[in-house]
């Protein structure tokens, strides 16, 4: 799957970008906020039928700058998640023009009727870039993840078919 704007080409993330990817994850602005994982488990969602693994493309540099993964893809109840989307650059528009181009496939192209995500409560950034999206936040799981800290929570947020119509 390409998905194409004027700023940005996504494209599946092939092995080789998975130095990339990896080393994305672990770097200090992004790693607090997600899980990190392994370049297996990476490597089992691109090989995956299931979910998408997609890398974020600037068009003008044609330099990597974020991947993002969408799950759910075999799912009866037209319901998909996002898994992930990592960026490098931030405050670039690149998260922005990424949603554009996912939700008018998530609810255009592939005709689900809902997207969900989870995220951590303290990730305001992210919270705020999704909300920004149309993205409701629909509970809190408490204290759900455990880190070297303590306990962290992660809050469910989703936007329906319906929204994204109603804001199109």
């Amino acid at each position: 799957m390409i998905l194409e704007s004027d700023i940005l080409i996504l494209r599946e993330t092939e092995p080789t970008d998975l130095e990339f990817v990896c080393s994305l994850e672990l770097d200090e602005e992004n790693e607090p906020f997600i899980i990190p994982w392994p370049e297996e488990i990476h490597e089992k969602a691109i090989k995956s039928t299931d979910s998408f693994h997609l890398m974020i493309i600037d068009r003008k540099s044609m330099r990597p700058v974020g991947y993002i993964i969408i799950a759910g893809l075999n799912s009866a109840h037209s319901s998909l998640e996002l898994v992930r989307i990592t960026i490098n650059d931030k405050g670039m528009g690149y998260g922005k023009e990424t949603f554009r181009l996912i939700k008018n496939w998530v609810f255009m192209k592939n005709n689900s009727n809902r997207l969900w995500l989870d995220v951590k409560v303290n990730n305001e950034r992210a919270i705020n870039l999704y909300k920004k999206q149309g993205f409701v936040v629909e509970g809190t799981l408490r204290e759900c993840i455990k880190n070297y800290a303590g306990f962290e929570s992660l809050h469910i947020m989703s936007i329906l078919k319906s929204e994204y119509m109603n804001n199109k």
